[in-house]
Formats: C-alpha cells, sequence, structure tokens
C-alpha cells in the first residue's frame, strides 16, 4: 500500500545563489556530512546539490500525513548504492514520522527518482509498506 507521495522540482540557479550568498553554510545548514563529501566528487556541485535538496522537498511532502512536526534537513539524506541508484536514509523526526505512518504489522520501504534538465532538477519520492510476512520472501 501506498503511504505517501511526494514531487518537487527546484531552480539549480536558485541553489547557487544561496551557496554564494551563504559561503558555505548553506551546504552545512541543509546536507549532511556524507552528501556534502559525494558532492564533492560531482561534475557539477550545484546541480547535485539541487537535486538533493528536492528530494528532501519530496521527503517531506511524502511524510506530511504522519502528522509530525518540524522535519529538519539533515533528517533526509541521498546517497548512491553501488550502482549509482538513490537511495533515502531517514533520522530524527523524519523517522520518526516514517514510523507513526506505518501500519502495525507493516514494513515501509522508500522509493526515489531524482532527474534533471538543467538548470532545472526533479524529485519523486514513494512511501509503500507492505505487510511484515511478506517481507520474508
Amino acid at each position: 500500500m501506498i503511504l505517501g507521495i511526494g514531487t518537487d522540482i527546484v531552480d539549480a540557479r536558485r541553489i547557487a545563489a544561496a551557496m554564494q550568498r551563504h559561503d558555505g553554510r548553506f551546504e552545512q545548514r541543509i546536507f549532511t556530512e556524507e552528501e556534502r563529501a559525494a558532492a564533492s566528487n560531482a561534475a557539477d556541485k550545484v546541480l547535485f546539490y539541487a537535486k538533493r535538496f528536492a528530494v528532501k522537498e519530496a521527503v517531506y511532502k511524502a511524510l506530511s500525513p504522519s502528522g509530525v512536526e518540524g522535519r529538519g534537513w539533515l533528517e533526509a539524506e541521498t546517497l548512491n548504492d553501488e550502482t549509482g541508484a538513490p537511495r533515502l536514509g531517514l533520522s530524527g523526526r523524519c523517522k520518526t514520522a516514517l514510523e507513526t505512518m506505518t501500519p502495525d504489522g507493516y514494513k515501509a520501504s522508500l522509493f526515489v527518482s531524482i532527474s534533471d534538465e538543467p538548470p532545472y532538477a526533479v524529485a519523486f519520492v514513494v512511501i509503500n509498506a507492505v505487510p511484515t510476512e511478506w517481507t520474508r520472501f
């Protein structure tokens, strides 16, 4: 069953302006240490951050049915797995929100799709849950 969906689009020029205006503070406030480390290897750092920013916004929208307020920027992290596919990790209030909206006897999974057409970046997040008895297969 789908528990939540979220999508967001970001103009990378807006991210570039924030990065320039705040001289490193923007990245530290919005992105985890691991996300910043991954960005240092990106061909286009601004576009990398724009895509991750879009994911964070999409995650917050997907988690909105939980009723948990005040989710922090550093509580939703997008990293790539060994194949290059994006993977979401949640902590803090984001994790609490996911747990709150997941029915008893179910296990939630997060799915994310990220794309760009510079200067735009888009993200789509789906939160799905299946009965825990299905997770053994």
